[in-house]
């Protein structure tokens, strides 16, 4: 270990100081403690160094282990040869033997001061200790100084006293080398690796551990500055395991270290290497100083070993869990999960749990882990919990150690925190890395653990769980049941040809025939997933002909294939063929979620109204239904309602829907339902909700060669939407829909590209983007505008460029199909473009009746409304009515604002200033920037009234009450409720006029 002493000054001058003593005829004694690798050794030849500078005569020794059984072994080193013992032992009893001894000390001193240099006397023979410390009580009276390095660490088993101990204080002057602090050891760092930077320094400091041992040897790994060559330009990356160090000076100093502790520290040692493995991965730059953590105990437990015995003998259902704490009954998973998905206890518990594990003294382990972390080979996590410094300083302790071994202190460790009732995840940590125990506990409590990470949206971590509990002793049903939650989850986690796989494993095990349903729809959905719509059917249709005796089992698969046959454009049109059929022919074989899916189908080709549509589907909810087939039922409401402007009661179905949801099964309608909730959140103009859950740029790319879905086009049109045009353009262009699958999602893409096209000044990309869609929904049978509204999109476009008469045929042939389906939104839409088309006073009657039906529409109307007061006061204008059109537009701009609509107030306001406006639209902030909506429920809730009483009270939806407070807080600049009362009594903000 070479490199200057550093945070040693102290005992340096301490040492210097006894050296003068010496020499002026008066010894002493100073012991050096310290634990292994604090560098006693170094501080030690630096004395001998200074004595030999200052005259002293120095006589040095280091003990050894293998001397401790021959008598005065280290003194007879320490003196050089003794004549006396030449031919003869010394009897460790005979006090002749020690005075000899004496006399040949006075000799040497009785020549000048010396200098008694004893390195690890903690390993020298017990005469010589005895003869050491006897030594210590005469050499005040001779020119002797003895400085001996003693090993001062907390082991498992205490090792026999030292000399601080057997010795007045007044006779020794003890120093404990303290552990290297982290200035000086990133000092020496720097000092081999002058280029470092302060990350890769603090990753070498951690490494280190405060031990100059270890951190000498791991930058001499790295291939530090030598005396051989000149440095290296700068430093490598600091690998992940020990096995990628050469020479593998760090790891042999470790293994150095722990063989110095002894054989029970060194296996409470790996035991805690190994047990940390499964504790969750502690973040980048979270390590804390040693001692600042508060390690109380703040775990729930499961309750009395009763109710965790009636836990392990509770039969459950195949699909769900009972929560492992309460012997009342089942509880949400959820209430078990912890911060990273995995929790294990700190403080105590750590110390007990690895007692077990190693097979120690938990008073001892406990003792240790102190120490550990006093020196700083061990630093608390966040969470208290004592881990190694540094990751290679866990895998050098770790190297060597056998699996088995390893894996044994994993399962013992599973035990203790199970018997004391610790989260599930925490066991099932330490079950991930232990084999199959053949307990019936061990798979509860791993597919308990993955109904925690799966509640909390965590599917791989889920997926892992259940990997590990197929190892296992199971029955053939069992295995069926995990192999289909298992296929789903890592379809979930984008693993999707393993999960087809699993999936297909479950289809050929003997199972119950409910099971049977719930792999082929799990099996079917995967398939459709990854563009195998033929094989999917085919799947469905093999398990449809075994469910024999189970007509609703069979309406279940019928209605799956029905679903799943959107995907494919030829099997679709033939699927629902037969489906209208059997539904005029045999009423009776056809379930209530395959007729309801007659009612989407149907409402898609134009061929009934909305009401007509809401009443059949209130009817089919009415229905007794199987659960197996409730989830394809209410999701198909769910979208008929939202279509049909019934906003709040779709949103009741979705989360019924949702709620029904098995969360570890893979299913088609999970997938449908959520793009409802992105439907109904367009729908009411939430675009900052839509953003908030576009995901990062990352998993787009990840997902980019499935193809959008629909809440990536609800995304797109709301970022148009908001005015974010640099954003928009990117997320358009981060798919090849020339690769993407058929699908009504990739229209709806086409769509919303489209409308990003128009904004960005490109009405020829626009155009084409929407005939594409428009293709693509007529091949589909899809006629209606309730879902793309792409005729009066491709009429917009050709009245940018000109085409006038194609415009209004394909505005009025729009507006047809809107009466049909006869809701105010689609209404609207149409009437708005018809009126734009057509132009003069009939134009203007068109724009106003779209503004009329638009803002008589029992729900919110959102973008739509402004688009159709922009469009009015547009035409309004341009007959030279100024005063009407401003008003018109003045309420446009309002409204935008309101739904965070910059694009279209920017439109609104150009317009503004083309009819010679010169007041701002509205006035932003303060209680005169209210609307009269705003300002009115804005009061009430002033006045104290809950968004409920509020809502009854205006015979309005909730929702529309959030908004509207929303709105008032962001104009009001306030926080919430409590500030409402002063802040309504503000004077409006300044107006330019």
């Amino acid at each position: 270990m070479g490199g200057p002493l550093r945070e040693r000054d102290g005992v340096r001058e301490l040492l210097a100081a006894e050296t003068e003593r010496a020499r002026s005829g008066s010894g002493g004694a100073v012991l050096l403690q310290g634990a292994t690798g604090t560098g006693r050794t170094s501080v030690l030849e630096d004395a001998v160094r200074d004595a030999t500078g200052r005259g002293l005569r120095v006589l040095r020794v280091r003990c050894s282990p293998e001397d401790t059984g021959v008598p005065f072994a280290t003194v007879l080193q320490l003196l050089g040869p003794v004549p006396d013992f030449t031919d003869l032992a010394p009897d460790p009893e005979d006090r002749g033997s020690a005075a000899r001894l004496w006399r040949l000390l006075y000799a040497y001193a009785a020549e000048g001061p010396l200098l008694l240099a004893v390195d690890d006397v903690h390993l020298a023979d017990a005469p010589s200790r005895r003869w050491l410390r006897e030594a210590v009580r005469r050499i005040d009276r001779l020119p002797v100084l003895l400085v001996a390095g003693e090993r001062n660490q907390y082991d498992i088993d205490p090792g026999r006293a030292g000399l601080a101990r057997s010795l007045p204080p007044s006779l020794v002057r003890t120093h404990t080398i303290a552990p290297l602090g982290d200035t000086a050891a990133a000092e020496l760092v720097h000092a081999a690796f002058p280029a470092a930077g302060p990350d890769w320094t603090a990753e070498c400091v951690r490494a280190g551990a405060g031990s100059p041992l270890l951190l000498h040897a791991l930058l001499d790994d790295l291939g530090g500055p030598r005396t051989d060559g000149p440095a290296p330009d700068g430093p490598p990356p600091l690998p992940d395991t020990c096995a990628a160090l050469y020479p593998g000076s760090y790891p042999a100093a470790v293994s150095w270290w722990l063989n110095c502790a002894g054989e029970a520290t060194a296996e409470v040692a790996r035991c805690l290497a190994a047990l940390e493995e499964a504790w969750p991965q502690e973040p980048q730059g979270t390590t804390e100083v040693p001692g600042t953590r508060d390690t109380r105990d703040t775990r729930d437990t499961w309750g009395t070993q009763d109710a965790r015995d009636t836990w392990d003998r509770d039969t459950r259902d195949t699909h769900g869990t009972r929560d492992t704490r309460d012997p009342q009954g089942p509880r949400d998973p959820r209430d078990q999960r912890t911060g990273g998905g995995t929790a294990d206890p700190a403080g105590p518990d750590v110390a007990r749990t690895l007692a077990e594990a190693a097979g120690a003294d938990p008073a001892r382990v406990a003792g240790w882990l102190t120490a550990m972390t006093r020196i700083g080979i061990l630093r608390p996590d966040p969470a208290g919990r004592p881990r190694y410094a540094h990751r290679l300083l866990r895998d050098a302790v770790l190297t060597g150690w056998p699996t088995a071994r390893r894996e044994a202190a994993h399962r013992v460790a599973a035990e203790a925190l199970l018997r004391r009732g610790e989260r599930v995840e925490a066991v099932a940590a330490h079950l991930l890395r232990a084999p199959g125990v053949g307990l019936p506990w061990a798979l509860r409590v791993l597919r308990d653990a993955a109904t925690v990470a799966v509640h909390d949206a965590r599917p791989g971590d889920a997926a892992r769980y259940l990997r590990r509990a197929l190892d296992e002793p199971l029955s053939d049903d069992r295995r069926q049941q995990l192999l289909t939650e298992l296929g789903s989850l890592e379809y979930a986690s984008a693993d999707g040809a393993v999960a087809i796989a699993r999936l297909a494993e479950a289809q050929h095990l003997r199972a119950a025939p409910r099971d049977r349903v719930r792999a082929a729809v799990a099996l079917g959905t995967a398939l459709v997933g990854r563009g195998e719509v033929t094989t999917a059917l085919e799947v469905l249709r093999r398990t449809e002909g075994s469910l024999d005796g189970h007509p609703g089992l069979t309406r279940t698969v019928q209605t799956a294939t029905v679903l799943l046959s959107d995907a494919d454009l030829a099997t679709r049109q033939e699927t629902y063929r037969r489906l209208s059929e059997s539904g005029r022919h045999a009423p009776e074989l056809v379930g209530t979620a395959s007729r309801a899916l007659l009612v989407r189908y149907e409402a898609t080709a134009g061929l009934l109204s909305a009401g007509e549509a809401m009443t059949r589907v209130r009817a089919l909810l009415a229905e007794p239904s199987d659960p197996l087939a409730e989830p394809f039922l209410l999701g198909t409401a769910a979208a008929v309602a939202e279509w049909a402007d019934e906003l709040d009661e779709a949103e009741r179905l979705v989360d019924r829907g949702l709620a029904g949801q098995h969360p570890a099964l893979l299913h088609p309608m999970e997938h449908a339902l959520l793009n409802t909730r992105a439907d109904i959140a367009a729908a009411r103009g939430d675009v900052a909700r839509l953003i908030a859950v576009r995901g990062d740029g990352a998993a787009i790319a990840a997902r980019a060669h499935s193809g959008p879905s629909n809440r990536d086009a609800h995304v797109l049109m709301a970022l148009v939407h908001t005015g974010r045009s640099e954003e928009a353009g990117r997320l358009a262009e981060a798919f090849d829909l020339s690769r993407a699958p058929e699908s009504w999602e990739l229209n709806r893409f086409l769509y919303a590209r489209g409308v990003q096209c128009l904004a960005a000044g490109d009405p020829a990309g626009a155009l084409h983007d929407f005939l594409e869609c428009g293709r693509r929904q007529t091949a589909r049978e899809v006629l209606s505008p309730v879902v793309t509204p792409w005729r009066t999109a491709v009429a917009q476009c050709r009245l940018a460029l000109g085409g006038g008469q194609e415009a209004l045929a394909l505005a009025t042939e729009e507006l047809r199909l809107a009466r049909v389906w006869n809701t105010p939104r689609t209404v609207g839409r149409a009437l708005r473009v018809l009126g734009t088309a057509t132009g003069g006073r009939r134009g203007l009657h068109l724009a106003e009746e779209a503004v009329d039906t638009l803002r008589d529409a029992p729900a919110d109307a959102g973008m739509e409304l402004v688009e159709a007061l922009l469009a009015h006061g547009r035409q309004l204008l341009a007959a030279g009515e100024r005063g009407r059109a401003r008003e018109r537009l003045r309420e446009a701009a309002d409204l935008a604002e309101r739904k965070g609509g910059l694009r279209l107030l920017a439109l609104t306001e150009k317009a503004l200033r083309e009819g010679g406006s010169r007041a701002p639209t509205t006035v932003r902030t303060g209680s005169g920037a209210l609307t009269a909506s705003e300002r009115r429920i804005a009061e009430l809730a002033a006045a104290g009234r809950t968004n409920t009483e509020i809502a009854d009270l205006l015979h309005l939806a909730r929702r529309t009450v959030e908004t509207h407070l929303t709105s008032a807080y962001r104009k009001l600049g306030i926080r919430g409720r409590a500030e409402l009362p002063a802040a309504l009594d503000r004077p409006r903000s300044p107006a330019a006029t």
